[in-house]
């Protein structure tokens, strides 16, 4: 037989993804779920069918990418923007929270004030592609606490750029400031076009009447629009997934949708799932299992001070204790530009190889674990709603 040896391994895979699947389907929880568990399965700690994180992960990227292109043509730009308060305001909050809270915490271990602000940035970012995946799952992306939440995320992803920045200066990195005009000039872009959508609202879609009618080109199109607009903020060192998501706004203004989405649908729904394994494949078992009581207490403290943060912040801004606490579970747990902050805190020396290793561990176990947090949340919420319209 002549076999390429990928058949076996993406066969496997396959499987291993639709038994999991179907196990989380029955179970009634989300599908990121059945994923994570899949690249722990499969993963170099695993079976180690496959072991190249890297490339994985590269190849899942793209799927934070649809996500966002997807939740930008289904969001409402104008009740975004009318939110504005608690996305920004409520994000400053809540990264001075953090840190203030790790710094403490650092004084009693004496932790060098370095690493202190490094794990504030850290525990403060939020998964954009979890807590979205989630929303969009249960069709609650244009709730009142869907569209607080989204808004938050934005303002986080934007926040990485001045995190970045600060833990390089902290690390004794020479400071770019070529590099900080590009971001100051490309935020500023962004937020003139996303001000003159809302004032126009309306976009017109070069070639639109000649696309609707040739549904081959209408793929490259849409992967052009984008990609495009996430290499675009990529090259003014900002989020490429914040690009991705303007590009959808673009799309919904412009009224283009439904063919855009039925195009992109099936690419999104593997790439997706190709994401979400790759985390799951960054779970060292073996360090884990020989660490595993210091990591179950430090998730637990990271998601349950993300939880009070959050809910006393959306509290603040008039959400009722019930959208608050559902909201602050949806942001409760460590995001995956936290990879990013990480990686750059072990290689300025902020962090030791040991701290690096327990981060990426608490932070991929805060991913698993979310869903099932969420969800206990929002039962919660709801039951105790019922119980006071009964009274």
């Amino acid at each position: 037989m002549h076999m390429d040896p990928i058949m076996v391994v993406l066969t496997s895979t396959i499987l291993i993804i639709l038994a999991v699947g179907l196990l989380i389907h029955k179970l009634k929880q989300p599908y990121v779920i059945a994923y994570m568990i899949v690249g722990v399965i499969i993963g170099p700690h695993g079976l180690a069918f496959i072991e190249d994180k890297l490339d994985l992960t590269k190849i899942g990227s793209i799927g934070v990418l649809l996500l966002m292109f997807f939740i930008g043509m289904e969001m409402s730009l104008p009740r975004l923007v009318a939110h504005w308060r608690v996305a920004v305001i409520g994000t400053l909050l809540q990264i001075m929270i953090s840190v203030a809270v790790l710094y403490g915490l650092g004084s009693w271990f004496n932790w060098p004030f370095a690493q202190s602000v490094l794990l504030g940035f850290v525990i403060s970012i939020s998964s954009t592609a979890v807590v979205i995946k989630i929303l969009q799952e249960w069709k609650e992306i244009n709730t009142a606490v869907g569209r607080d939440v989204i808004g938050i995320l934005l303002i986080q992803d934007l926040a990485i750029v001045p995190m970045l920045i600060a833990i390089n200066f902290l690390g004794g990195e020479v400071l770019n400031f070529t590099g900080v005009i590009l971001q100051i000039v490309g935020g500023l872009a962004i937020i003139l076009l996303l001000t003159w959508l809302v004032v126009k609202r309306e976009f017109k879609m070069p070639f639109g009447k000649f696309l609707r009618k040739d549904t081959e080109l209408q793929v490259f199109t849409a992967f052009m629009l984008c990609f495009g607009l996430a290499f675009i903020t990529g090259i003014f060192n900002l989020s490429a997934a914040l690009g991705a998501f303007v590009a959808g706004i673009l799309i919904s203004v412009a009224k283009e949708t439904t063919w855009v989405y039925k195009r992109l649908e099936p690419f999104y729904v593997v790439f997706m799932a190709l994401f979400f394994v790759s985390i799951g494949m960054l779970v060292d078992l073996n360090f884990l299992y020989d660490n595993f009581l210091l990591a179950i207490i430090l998730v637990s403290l990271a998601v349950l001070l993300n939880t009070a943060v959050n809910a006393f912040i959306m509290r603040f801004f008039g959400e009722s204790w019930g959208n608050s606490l559902y909201g602050a579970a949806l942001l409760s747990q460590i995001g995956e530009f936290s990879f990013i902050l990480a990686a750059v805190g072990i290689h300025t020396a902020i962090i030791t190889e040991f701290s690096y290793q327990m981060t990426i561990v608490v932070i991929s176990l805060s991913l698993l674990i979310s869903p099932l947090w969420i969800l206990s949340i929002k039962r919660f919420t709801q039951k105790t709603k019922q119980n006071l319209i009964k009274i």
